[in-house]
């Protein structure tokens, strides 16, 4: 069961994800500053940059955005020219054309953008002109991931590219077409929104909102609850949610109590807590977790346990708790980039193994795309997650 607790402030909105009663992810979207990510544009190449096979193009924000050659090219590999061209070939300063960002500015950089256009649905992903299906690695078995490449394979036309989300296991093929027909449809407008629009750089479509694309992608009426405490915006999830739902009732709870919603739950609390840099574990262990503009070192600590049976024991047990905490502190923080985490050393190669198991597996519910790449030879366990917005940081209620 999952808990969606959204708080609406008088000029911020934040939300808070419970799965179980552990806080695993948040967020916060200011009123009038909507993320960029997953919105498309019709923009204006500004500069062409042969070297690094690269151009900036004007979107209309403070800093131009970046695209490179390999986002310009085919989305199908086997569909891209064996000698890749210049990019200087394919793009002329002054010259039009639609993009969609996926990935904020971040820092001192803008925006990045690219020509493979995607359209993420409740079941699916479109992708206009991929040429393939794609199944989500997360379903495991193999009759459910066959069943539906081949609703796919049925439901698309030639060059359209699907994934079908995780969320799609045991989904009825006409509810997967229904959301394939809406995509088709949302795509079509942005389409004939760059054909007419008069000059660049203009907005075409802006993607859903933080609440919007949470309901989307983690929400199951049969089993979550959605809270809220701003009666305007219960009416506007209610919509959105029968509209995508296909006449599912959802189940919304209205907050009106005296105590402020996220100090009711304990949300406040637990995001003081856990977004220090030292952090206890339930079992006295702790981290200590540093971020810098490269990358983000986390570093495990005995503390005060010390109820193994002998010190690798001790160890062990140590690690598998950080383990297991780090996973649901990587994605409650959004950390992105390059990820170390120095374990305390362990002597058995089995609790190695171990350790880093229980972190794949504290990671499966993570929608962020991640990869563990393995330990280096000075024993450090080395990640990266995808960075697509500004890492949250929690600063209290409004």
């Amino acid at each position: 069961m999952k808990q969606l607790i959204v708080h609406c402030g008088p000029d911020s909105t934040q939300i808070a994800l419970l799965e179980r009663d552990k806080l695993v992810e948040y967020a916060a979207e200011r009123s009038e500053k909507r993320g960029l990510a997953g919105s498309f544009f019709k923009g204006k190449v500004t500069n062409v940059i042969p070297g690094m096979q690269a151009a900036f193009v004007d979107i209309g924000q403070k800093k131009n955005a970046f695209l490179y050659i390999d986002d310009l090219l085919h989305p199908h590999l086997e569909k891209q020219p064996k000698r890749k061209p210049a990019i200087s070939e394919l793009l002329k300063p002054g010259q039009e054309l639609i993009v969609q960002v996926v990935k904020e500015a971040l820092g001192n950089k803008g925006a990045r953008v690219t020509t493979h256009y995607s359209l993420p649905g409740r079941w699916l992903v479109y992708m206009p002109s991929a040429g393939y299906v794609a199944v989500s690695k997360k379903i495991g078995r193999e009759e459910e991931r066959a069943r539906l490449k081949e609703i796919g394979e049925e439901l698309r036309t030639e060059e359209e590219g699907l994934i079908l989300r995780t969320v799609a296991e045991h989904a009825h093929k006409e509810d997967i077409a229904e959301d394939l027909a809406q995509l088709r449809e949302q795509w079509e407008t942005i389409r004939a929104k760059g054909r007419e629009s008069a000059s660049a750089p203009s907005v075409l479509h802006q993607d859903l909102s933080m609440v919007q694309r949470l309901m989307r992608d983690v929400y199951s009426p049969e089993t979550d609850e959605l809270i809220m405490d701003c009666p305007e915006q219960a009416g506007e999830a209610a919509a959105f949610l029968a509209s995508m739902l296909h006449g599912k009732e959802p189940n919304i709870m209205i907050y009106g109590g005296d105590t402020p919603l996220f100090d009711y739950y304990g949300i406040n609390q637990r995001l003081d807590k856990d977004f220090q840099r030292k952090l206890w574990l339930p079992g006295g262990g702790y981290l200590v977790w540093d971020t810098t503009e490269a990358l983000t070192v986390i570093d495990v600590n005995t503390g005060k346990f010390t109820g193994g049976e002998n010190l690798e024991d001790t160890v062990y047990r140590t690690n598998l708790e950080a383990a297991r905490e780090i996973a649901r502190l990587v994605r409650l923080r959004d950390t992105g980039g390059i990820i170390i985490v120095d374990f305390i050393d362990m002597i058995n190669e089995e609790h190695r193994t171990a350790v880093w198991d229980v972190l794949e597996e504290g990671l499966t519910g993570d929608r962020t795309q991640h990869h563990i790449l393995g330990w280096t030879k000075l024993g450090l366990l080395e990640m990266t997650r995808k960075r697509i917005r500004e890492q949250p940081v929690f600063q209290g209620n409004d």
